[in-house]
């Protein structure tokens, strides 16, 4: 009914197009405006000014002959101030970006190696908004963002890239173990050397004690038995432990050594 009588709804984020006999008259913002068919008025189309996203999928090579998919994602809108541009000028927005950064990737990308191409990712999507922006403000559009959301090496190089990596981990892996081994090793062979060498300030000390408790002995004798030598002492204690001796080999059932007479 309103476009019997003329009258045309434009809505918020629009701008219609409007033609006299062909030609163009007038960019009609949202709301409601007054178009007389029979005087020759029409509105030619409609253009979104809303925020648009373009995915692009753009398959190249690296500089060290990786075949890689740069996934790039590329957000733009139509400018109201430019929209005859954007509505006359372009058949096809979307063909038109997709060419440019098509243009931008396989220029950028070549330069760099595989592990390079991951590190400026940035640098890649600069590079396409730039060129973007400097194609499109012509047309009446304007660049939002653009985003290099993925780079895909091939699948035979994603899997040699995860042996790579693997393998590294693995051989850092036996570095730690080895290091660890080599650490316990020196730990154990430290506290063998402390105990070896408590063991022999035991031993000496034992042995510092029956040299003690020998001479307070042939000294207390010789006091207490006069006209006694050191000698005669020392050979009764031999034979004393030499009695002790015989006595331990005899309590002992499991007792493995032999006493030859001489």
């Amino acid at each position: 009914m309103g476009l019997a009588l003329g009258c045309l709804q434009v809505d918020q984020s629009t701008v219609a197009i409007k033609e006299v006999f062909g030609k163009f008259d007038d960019v009609l913002e949202p709301g409601c405006h007054f178009v007389p068919w029979c005087l020759g008025s029409q509105v030619a189309g409609y253009l979104s000014l809303r925020v648009q996203q373009l995915d692009v999928r753009c398959e190249t090579k690296t500089k060290d002959n990786v075949f890689v998919t740069v996934v790039a994602s590329i957000q733009y809108r139509a400018l109201a101030e430019g929209a005859v541009d954007a509505f006359y000028k372009l058949s096809n927005t979307r063909e038109q970006i997709q060419a440019y950064v098509f243009d931008v990737i396989r220029a950028s990308v070549p330069k760099m190696e595989l592990d390079a191409s991951f590190e400026q990712k940035n640098e890649i999507a600069k590079a396409v908004e730039e060129e973007l922006e400097k194609a499109m403000c012509a047309y009446g559009y304007e660049i939002v963002q653009t985003l290099i959301v993925d780079i895909e090496p091939d699948e035979h190089v994603k899997r040699a890239m995860n042996e790579i990596n693997a393998a590294a981990r693995l051989r850092m892996a036996a570095n730690e173990k080895a290091e660890a081994e080599k650490i316990l090793q020196i730990k154990r062979a430290e506290g063998e050397a402390e105990s070896k060498y408590l063991a022999g300030l035991g031993i000496a000390r034992q042995r510092q004690a029956i040299v003690d408790g020998l001479r307070d002995s042939v000294l207390a004798f010789s006091e207490n038995v006069p006209g006694t030598t050191s000698k005669d002492v020392m050979d009764m204690v031999m034979v004393t432990q030499y009695f002790d001796t015989l006595k331990e080999i005899g309590a002992s059932s499991k007792s493995t050594s032999v006493f030859v007479p001489h």
